[in-house]
């Protein structure tokens, strides 16, 4: 396959940080999940302003790709995906208007509705896949996180155990034909099984788009959240394995493992089931919560700021999505 390089990611974080005390401090912030390892409170995470979409969150962590590599190099990519959580309007994805914010005009253009927590490696295997048997030779994908300023603030959500521990903000990665970054290999598993068993609910019974009084939530149960915790702690180092053991090496290999963040019993579950020290498994969670999507290409752009990516090291992204209906790996060959 024709080497194809994740050339470089950048990040943006909306507002000032929001601490734990917003939402543990509410009155009537007491719920029985709330000692449930799923919903350990952050002591931080971000929130959009009050109209702020996804599409400012892209515009402004695109600024910085522009920046290092020229505004006619990324307005001119060929490949545009797009994955938003929350979806700023009904039946109409964020894609056309980022292009048309920026100024481009992609031959392809997909609003990526799968992946959740892990449409970074989908869309990363994705612009792979069209720049390897297309002739497009670069691609923008773009992950944007509004749900926590939006979704988990309603009077109703915010005393909930779960609304404290989403966070916003957006990461994006500039991915070419070539470059310095050659993408090893993309593992992804699409598992129907699991599908459906996340759930928004409201407590009258109304679907979300019916008109009423009671605000949208996740349908956590603690059977529910069991068998998330169950599926989460396998799958992430079940990927990440196959994928290791496909390039023919071992998982005590990779120089850095950058995941989806979901709470901190997960982080710490997987780098021990893969045999890491926590210096290689960076994360952002204390200072932005559970980043959803987004948090992939955020904390790899903070990781590589810091500098803690060596030269030639193997680089992984992984991570699981939803209730566990899809999980995925990717391999990176890194050389800053």
């Amino acid at each position: 396959m024709t080497p194809v390089s994740l050339t470089d990611v950048a990040a943006h974080l909306p507002g000032e940080p929001v601490p734990a005390e917003f939402y543990t401090g509410y009155p009537g912030a007491e719920d029985r999940l709330r000692d449930s390892p799923m919903f350990r409170v952050p002591p931080f995470r971000h929130h959009v302003a009050e109209g702020e979409s996804n599409v400012d969150l892209i515009e402004r962590a695109v600024r910085s790709l522009m920046e290092r590599h020229g505004r006619a190099a990324i307005r001119g990519v060929d490949v545009l995906l797009v994955h938003s959580q929350l979806p700023d309007v009904p039946f109409v994805g964020a894609g056309t208007e980022v292009a048309r914010r920026l100024g481009m005009s992609p031959e392809w253009l997909v609003d990526v509705a799968n992946g959740g927590c892990a449409s970074f490696v989908h869309m990363l295997g994705l612009a792979r896949q069209l720049l390897t048997t297309t002739s497009a030779r670069s691609a923008l994908i773009c992950n944007a996180q509004t749900a926590a300023g939006q979704l988990f603030t309603q009077s109703e959500v915010r005393g909930l155990a779960q609304a404290a521990i989403p966070g916003d903000g957006c990461g994006v990665g500039y991915v070419t034909a070539s470059g310095p970054n050659p993408v090893l290999d993309v593992r992804v598993r699409h598992i129907a099984e699991y599908a459906g068993d996340m759930t928004m609910v409201r407590d009258d019974g109304r679907r979300y788009w019916e008109p009423g009084e009671a605000q949208l939530r996740i349908g956590f149960t603690e059977t529910g959240v069991a068998r998330v915790l169950e599926r989460g702690n396998r799958l992430v180092p079940e990927v990440v394995t196959e994928l290791c053991k496909g390039l023919g090496r071992d998982a005590a290999e990779i120089g850095t493992l950058i995941t989806n963040q979901p709470n901190r019993t997960f982080l710490r579950n997987w780098r021990e089931a893969l045999g890491l020290p926590p210096e290689r498994h960076p994360d952002t969670f204390d200072t932005c919560g559970n980043l959803f999507g987004a948090a992939i290409p955020i904390t790899l752009d903070r990781a590589i700021r810091s500098g803690d990516l060596e030269d030639g090291s193997l680089l992984v992204l992984g991570g699981f999505a939803h209730a566990g209906d899809f999980a995925g790996a990717a391999a990176v060959e890194w050389h800053g």
